[in-house]
C-alpha cells in the first residue's frame, strides 16, 4: 500500500526530482487543489505522449466504494472509518489500493473512492467487492458493500460547445475566444524543463508546445509562472494563481490549437489520463493534473495585447523606478563627498591648529627642561655639601655604635647562657610530659580494640541470624508458589476433560459468516 507523506517531505522529495518507493505526495494550490505525485510501478497501460521528452499518459483507475451502514441503536457508538478501510483493503488482496480516501459520510452510508494501479484490474475488484458484506467489531449486523467504476471528473465535447455557445462574451471568429486552448494545472515543473537549460527547475515553453504537439498545431503556449511581472499586472484573471505555496514544483499552463481538430484530439487523449513521466535512472514517475477547456479568454488576441502592454507598462516603471533610485544614489553619493570634503578640510584645520598648539607645548616644556637644569645643579652642589657633613656625623655615628655593639654582645653572651639553661630544664620535662601521654593513649587504644572486636562479633551473630531467617522465608515462598502452580495445572486439567465432554455434544454457531 502506498504511504500517504505530508507537504514538506513531498517538497523535498520532488526538488530532488525524485520520489520514494510506494508513496503518494500531494500539495495545495490554487485553483487546483490537490495534486498527486508518486511512484509507478506498472507501465504496462502507459501511452506516449513525447518519448523524448520521457512524458506518457496512464489511465486514471478508480472505483467508488459504497458501504451501508447499521442502525445505531445504543448512543455514543460509533464507527471507525479506518476499521471499514482495513476490511475493504482485506477483500481486494492480493492487490492494493494506490489511494483510499473517504468522499462521503452520512448516518445511512460511507462512500470511498480508491485507486488502483492498472485499469485492466477494475472489474476483478468490483466483482471482489461488490454485494459482499463485511462485519465490524461490535456490531452484530453486517455492513452491505457496493462498488462501481468511477467516472473521470473531466468536460465532455457537449460542456465546451453549450458553454461557448451560450456564452455572450465570445466570438468564435477569435481565437482564445473558442474552443481551442487547454488549460492545464499541477504540471510538474521539472518534467517539462529543457535538458539543454542550466537551470532543470523552471518549465519550457519550447517543450510544452513540441510535447502537445502531437495533436495538432500549436498556435501559441503560454506558462504564467515564467513570466515575472505577472502577479503585478491588474489584467490577470483572478482564477490564475500562479504564484501561491509550491510554485517551483508545478505549475499552470495554457496551450492554444490553430485548429478545432487538435484541441479535440488533445481533450479526447487526455480524459481520464495522467501524466507519467520516465526518468533517466529508469524510475517511473506520476502526476493527477487538472485539464479543462479555457473560459478566462486567457490566450485571446485582446488579453495578450492587453498583458503585453501592462508589462511594458511595468518594464518602464521598473525602469523608472531604477532610474529615480539611481537619481537618489548618485545624490546620496554626492552628498557624501560633500560631508567628506568639508570633513577632511576640517580635519586639516584641527590638524594645523594640533600643530601650533604643539610646537608652542614644546616650547614651554624646553623651557622648564633649562630651569629644571639650573635648579638640579644648584640642588647638586647644595647636596655635596649636606653629604660630606653627613660623613663627618656618621663617622662619629660610627664609632659610638662599635663601642654599644661591644657592649651589647657581652650582655647578649650572658643571657644566651641562662636562656639555655631554663631551656633545657623545660625540655626535660616536655618529654617527661609527652611519655606520659603516649601510654596513656597505648592503654586508651587497646581499650577500643577490644570493645570493637566485642562489637564486631555481636554484629556477626546478628547478621547470621537474620541470614538464616532469610532464608527460612524464601523457602516458604517457594513452597507455597509450589503448591499454587500445581492446584492451578490441576484445575486446568480439570477444565480441559470438561471441554472434551462438552464438544462432542453440543455445536457452536460462529459469530463470522463466512462466503464460500
Amino acid at each position: 500500500m502506498r504511504i500517504a507523506l505530508e507537504l514538506q517531505q513531498s517538497l523535498a522529495l520532488l526538488c530532488q526530482d525524485t520520489c520514494p518507493k510506494n508513496s503518494r505526495v500531494s500539495f495545495k494550490s490554487q485553483p487546483f487543489i490537490m495534486a498527486m505525485i508518486g511512484t509507478c510501478d506498472d507501465t504496462t497501460e502507459a501511452v506516449d505522449l513525447f518519448e523524448p521528452q520521457g512524458l506518457f499518459l496512464k489511465p486514471i483507475a478508480k472505483i467508488n466504494i459504497s458501504v451501508q451502514l447499521p442502525q445505531m441503536k445504543s448512543p455514543g457508538k460509533s464507527i471507525s472509518n479506518w476499521e471499514v478501510m482495513e476490511k475493504l483493503k482485506k477483500m481486494i488482496k492480493p492487490d492494493q489500493f494506490i489511494m483510499l480516501k473517504v468522499v462521503k459520510s452520512t448516518l445511512e452510508f460511507v462512500r470511498f473512492e480508491g485507486e488502483i494501479e492498472n485499469k485492466s484490474k477494475i472489474k476483478v475488484l468490483i466483482q471482489r467487492l461488490d454485494g459482499k458484506t463485511m462485519k465490524l467489531s461490535g456490531f452484530s449486523d453486517t455492513l452491505k458493500v457496493r462498488s462501481a467504476e468511477a467516472k473521470p471528473n473531466f468536460p465532455s465535447r457537449h460542456d465546451w460547445e453549450s458553454y461557448f455557445r451560450d456564452a455572450k462574451n465570445m466570438n468564435e471568429m477569435k481565437p482564445g475566444e473558442r474552443p481551442d486552448t487547454v488549460q492545464f494545472q499541477g504540471l510538474p515543473c521539472r518534467w517539462f524543463a529543457n535538458r539543454k537549460d542550466k537551470d532543470k527547475t523552471k518549465p519550457s515553453e519550447y517543450i510544452l508546445k513540441k510535447v502537445f504537439e502531437t495533436y495538432g498545431e500549436v498556435r501559441c503556449v503560454d506558462i504564467p509562472m515564467l513570466d515575472p511581472y505577472r502577479k503585478e499586472m491588474t489584467c490577470a484573471s483572478s482564477a490564475i494563481q500562479t504564484f501561491s505555496f509550491g510554485q517551483d514544483i508545478t505549475c499552470e499552463a495554457f496551450v492554444q490549437y490553430k485548429d478545432y481538430i487538435g484541441f479535440v484530439k488533445a481533450m479526447t487523449a487526455l480524459r481520464g489520463m495522467k501524466l507519467m513521466y520516465k526518468a533517466e535512472d529508469g524510475k517511473a514517475y506520476t502526476a493527477t493534473i487538472k485539464v479543462d477547456f479555457d473560459k478566462t479568454k486567457h490566450l485571446s488576441d485582446k488579453n495578450i495585447k492587453r498583458r503585453r502592454q501592462e508589462r511594458e507598462k511595468l518594464i518602464q516603471l521598473e525602469k523608472e523606478r531604477e532610474e529615480r533610485v539611481r537619481k537618489e544614489r548618485e545624490d546620496e553619493e554626492r552628498k557624501k563627498e560633500d560631508e567628506r570634503r568639508r570633513k577632511e578640510e576640517e580635519e586639516r584645520e584641527r590638524e594645523l591648529r594640533r600643530e601650533e598648539k604643539l610646537r608652542r607645548r614644546e616650547e614651554r616644556r624646553l623651557e622648564r627642561e633649562r630651569r629644571r637644569r639650573q635648579h638640579r645643579q644648584e640642588k647638586k652642589a647644595r647636596e655635596e655639601e649636606r653629604k660630606m657633613q653627613m660623613k663627618i656625623a656618621l663617622e662619629e655615628r660610627r664609632i659610638l655604635i662599635a663601642q654599644r655593639k661591644l657592649e651589647t654582645i657581652r650582655l647578649l653572651s650572658e643571657l644566651f647562657n641562662r636562656i639555655k639553661v631554663k631551656k633545657q630544664e623545660e625540655e626535660v620535662l616536655r618529654r617527661e610530659k609527652e611519655l606520659e601521654e603516649e601510654r596513656q593513649r597505648q592503654l586508651e587504644l587497646e581499650k577500643r580494640l577490644r570493645l570493637e572486636q566485642e562489637q564486631r562479633k555481636i554484629e556477626m551473630e546478628k547478621h547470621k541470624k537474620e541470614q538464616l531467617e532469610r532464608q527460612e522465608k524464601e523457602l516458604r515462598e517457594k513452597i507455597l508458589r509450589n503448591m499454587k502452580a500445581v492446584e492451578e495445572k490441576r484445575a486446568e486439567k480439570q477444565r480441559e476433560e470438561l471441554r472434551k465432554k462438552i464438544s462432542g455434544k453440543t455445536r457452536l454457531k460462529s459469530a463470522v459468516i463466512m462466503h464460500k
